[in-house]
Parts: structure tokens; C-alpha cells; sequence
């Protein structure tokens, strides 16, 4: 960095956002140093969200300024965010399956190099330079999650990006890939580049972040350098509590199998290999089981099988010896089996609707949503606020929109609904995903309340941690297959990572 140029890369100055009835963010401020790792974090609801969603265009702040390199500017685009080098990298990728790693590189900057050997040799260049190690020709159907993520950041280099924002880019990687982006990111940042890191995962932002802001109820309380401060200052800074630990008490597995899983197998389709071959597994009341594996290996198809949204090609599924082959989902909910889904967006909420209608969702035939056959909206609204209570779902009342609330209350409302059937089995697909420390410790006490109370809960997470912490055993994923059986207490985050992957042996 020259004498003439500004130390800062972006600067946030006074930045307010108000949406009807929520000041989401108010007057924050901070400063990201050009060529550093910045981590930004907070609760769910904090207001990182829109904070990021200004920066890279999709939003306008009320008042306040945002400066790019010392320029004080107006975002009304992502194109206007690019055209002053800002990118973003959502946590949901945005990547075209039947294309190739070029086609969607290229796909919507046409002009910048073509769509042939210009643009071929450019990202190339980008991939070298730094160190993403990724093949223009590669279908993205083929790779992997941490290469789709690279692509990603390819992405916005290649519309020429100098700052980039990450939101959320560990939450679907393993411990080896982890490492792998980290030192990605450290090329990037020797490169020049500067990084936005958005993270609910205090002990990876601690290990690669140059300093860390603190935004809380909209605005920001603290920027810290993360060699001064622990984990647990960092979690009383975003909720004034300590870090929470995913830690279960003694056993309370019973001899009584709830759900008995054999040979359960799921065709394709397509004519390539099964999508799910030979699953077997039980799971006892008061039993946690957990499922570790790399998205994309069959874990999505296990939950659609167990829940009626797939048929089984072969094998069996008795739910307490009762084999569920032929029943349909609202049968299959109804004999008590609860759903966490792993997309509450798309599988778990009517975001346009109201909390007490969401109440009602999937168990809209049970009380007490529903008596003779007839809906009882006064009862559901009613247990909507008893939810809303006892789980502590943050919200100005009943009637607001699912849309309306942060990511941890959306998830702690599913998780009341399903709880509040007396379930005999719980299936729990991601159920902490994108939720701060507050809620993600409010849903690890559910889950131990669960299993507690004698429920059979099956555990998918891609968060290691919690797999281990939570778990009576762990059953790695791999290919639709089970690959091995592991002792949480004894078993690291790396052998897991390794046996997800392919890498490490079988556990006995």
C-alpha cells in the first residue's frame, strides 16, 4: 500500500435501515482495513443481514454513508456494488449443475472476455494466481462442496471484485475443506484482496479473521482483534452469555427400538448407481443417532424416504414394528414421527403466512388445528402463543409474517410445532443451520430434552461438533451408503472428516 492510498477498503459510517415496525440496523459503524480478513457477527436478527445486503446493492440505507476505497457511494445494484469491487459469496450457491466450471464463470458477463479461449485462459489465470485450483472444464455436477465454493469466489474475481463478502462459508463444509478455504483465504488477502467474513462459528472467526465487529440488536457494540479476545467474550459481546456446548448427560438409551431401518435402498432413476444402497440402522427410545457426511450423499433422500415423500426401492421401515412402506406422509406424521426440515425456507414455512398458520402446517389434520375434521383457528392461535412462549420465538405477536423473523426464531417456531405433537420419533435434519449461539444453544437443550423424555432423534448435521456432542452414535454417509459407526466419544472432528470424505478407514 502506497503513501496515497486509504488504509480502508470499505467504511460504514452512521448506516441505518428501517423496514415498517423494525430498525434493523442503526447507525453502525466500522471500518475494513484493504487486504485484511474482517469477521462480521451477531445473533440471527442482529442486522448482519441487510448490514451486507447494502454493501453489495440489494438494499439502501436510510441514512448514514458507505465509502469504497475512500469514495463515498450510492448502491443502488449489485452492478454498482461490482463496478466499485465489491462481490458477495451467498451461502447458498448459485451454481448451475449441467454446466461447466466456464459456463458458470461467464454466465452473465459475456462481454467481459467472451465465452471462449480469452474467457477460458482468464480464469485460468484467476485460479493460479490465487490458488483456487480449479478446471474451466470441469461439469460442477462432478465436483464437490469446497470446489463449488471456490467457484464461486472465482466468480466474482472474474467480474474483477476487490473486496469480497462470505456469508455463512463453512456451514456445509467439512474440517479438511475448511482448512482448504482458509488457505484460500490467505492467498486471497496476500493477493490484496480483502475479505468480509460472515460467521456464526466463533472459533473458525477467531482463527482467521484480522479483527472482528460486533453488531447486536441493529447495531455494532464492538470492533475486537481476535488475538485479545476468547470465544466466550465473543458470545457475551452477541448475547451477554456464555458459549454454549452441545454436551449430553449419561445415556438414557433404552432397550426399545422406535424406528428399524434394513436394507433400505433408492434407485436413481437415471441408470446410475443407487441413490441410497443397503441402509440399515435402529434407533432406540432416548437414543440420539447421528448422520455425518458430505452434502449430496444421500442424506436428503434418507429423510424424504422416512418421512413418505419417496418410496423405497427396496428394504423396510418399521416405525415400533409397524412398516411404513405404504403409508403417505400425513399417515406417517400422524403415527408420530416429527420433521425438522433442512430447509425451513422451502420445506418448512409459508413465509407469506402468519405465525399461527405456520402453527397449523403438516399437522393441520391434529389438534389443535383441527377437531371433527374442522379447522379451529382460535386453538391454534392459542398454541401458537404458547409456542411462541416457551420456546422463546422473539416476535411482536402471532399475526406477523414467518418472513418476518430472523433465521433462529423461524427455527425455533418449527421446532415448537414439532415438539408440541408428542412425537415418538424426531427427525432432524440440519436443525441448527444458520442460527446464532442464543438459538443454536435453545435447540441443542430441546434436542437433549428429547431424548430425555424417551423420543428416538435422528441427527443430521453438517456441524461436527454438534454430531459428536449430542450423539449416543454417529454413522457416516458416504455415497448413500454407511460407511462406518463411530463412538462420539471418542471420535475427532478430523476421523470423521476423513471417513465423510473417503480418506480414512472404516470404523469398527
Amino acid at each position: 500500500m502506497t503513501t496515497d492510498d486509504p488504509p480502508f477498503a470499505v467504511e460504514v459510517e452512521g448506516v441505518t435501515k428501517r423496514f415498517p415496525g423494525v430498525v434493523a440496523n442503526d447507525e453502525v459503524t466500522f471500518a475494513v482495513r484493504r487486504g485484511t480478513v474482517h469477521a462480521v457477527v451477531g445473533e440471527n436478527g442482529a442486522g448482519k443481514s441487510t448490514l451486507m445486503k447494502m454493501l453489495y446493492g440489494v438494499q439502501r440505507p436510510d441514512e448514514g454513508t458507505i465509502r469504497i476505497g475512500g469514495e463515498e457511494v450510492a448502491l443502488h445494484t449489485p452492478a454498482d456494488a461490482i463496478k466499485h469491487g465489491v462481490g458477495m459469496v451467498f451461502q447458498h450457491f448459485m451454481l448451475a449443475d449441467n454446466l461447466t466450471v466456464l459456463e458458470n464463470v461467464v454466465l452473465g458477463a459475456e462481454k467481459l472476455h467472451g465465452i471462449g479461449a480469452r474467457a477460458r485462459a482468464e480464469i485460468r489465470r484467476i485460479s493460479e494466481e490465487y490458488g483456487l485450483d480449479v478446471d474451466p472444464e470441469a461439469l460442477v455436477a462432478d465436483l464437490g462442496v469446497g470446489a463449488r465454493q471456490r467457484i464461486e469466489i472465482l466468480k466474482v474475481l472474474y467480474r474483477g471484485a476487490r473486496t469480497i463478502i462470505l456469508d455463512e462459508p463453512t456451514a456445509v463444509l467439512v474440517p479438511q475443506e475448511v482448512d482448504e478455504l482458509f488457505g484460500n483465504l490467505r492467498e486471497l488477502k496476500r493477493e490484496g484482496i480483502t475479505l468480509l467474513f460472515i460467521s456464526h462459528k466463533l472459533d473458525e472467526v477467531l482463527a482467521v479473521a484480522d479483527s472482528v465487529t460486533v453488531v447486536r440488536r441493529g447495531t455494532t457494540v464492538a470492533t475486537v482483534d481476535p488475538r485479545e479476545v476468547t470465544a466466550h467474550e465473543l458470545a457475551e459481546l452477541m448475547v451477554g452469555s456464555e458459549l454454549p456446548t452441545p454436551e449430553t448427560e449419561e445415556s438414557t438409551v433404552t432397550d426399545h427400538v422406535v424406528l428399524d431401518i434394513d436394507g433400505l435402498t433408492l434407485a436413481s432413476g437415471s441408470g446410475a448407481r443407487n441413490v441410497l444402497e443397503g441402509i440399515t440402522l435402529s434407533i432406540h427410545a432416548g437414543e440420539v443417532v447421528g448422520i455425518a457426511g458430505v452434502e449430496g450423499n444421500g442424506q436428503a433422500e434418507l429423510v424424504e424416504v422416512l418421512v413418505g415423500m419417496r418410496a423405497a426401492t427396496s428394504g423396510r421401515v418399521l416405525l415400533e414394528s409397524e412398516d411404513t412402506a405404504r403409508w403417505d406422509v400425513r399417515r406417517i406424521r400422524e403415527a408420530g414421527v416429527g420433521y425438522i426440515p433442512e430447509d425451513r425456507h422451502r420445506q418448512g414455512l409459508l413465509l407469506d403466512a402468519p405465525l399461527w398458520e405456520n402453527r397449523m402446517l403438516g399437522h393441520q389434520t391434529q389438534a389443535p388445528a383441527s377437531r371433527s375434521g374442522l379447522l379451529t383457528v382460535r386453538a391454534a392461535k392459542s398454541d401458537t402463543e404458547r409456542i411462541v412462549q416457551e420456546y422463546d420465538v422473539r416476535t411482536p405477536g402471532i399475526n406477523v409474517t414467518a418472513g418476518s423473523l430472523s433465521g433462529g426464531n423461524q427455527q425455533k417456531l418449527v421446532v415448537g410445532r414439532e415438539m408440541s405433537h408428542a412425537p415418538k420419533v424426531l427427525i432432524a435434519s440440519h436443525p441448527t443451520r444458520g442460527v446464532d449461539v442464543g438459538a443454536q444453544a435453545a435447540i441443542w437443550d430441546l434436542v437433549r430434552r428429547a431424548r430425555r423424555e424417551g423420543l428416538a432423534v435422528l441427527l443430521i448435521s453438517a456441524d461436527l461438533e454438534e454430531l459428536i456432542g449430542l450423539s449416543d452414535t454417529i454413522q457416516v454417509i458416504l455415497r448413500g451408503r454407511l460407511v462406518g459407526e463411530f463412538d462420539p466419544e471418542s471420535v475427532s472432528s478430523q476421523e470423521l472428516g476423513s471417513a465423510m470424505t473417503g480418506a480414512g478407514k472404516d470404523a469398527s
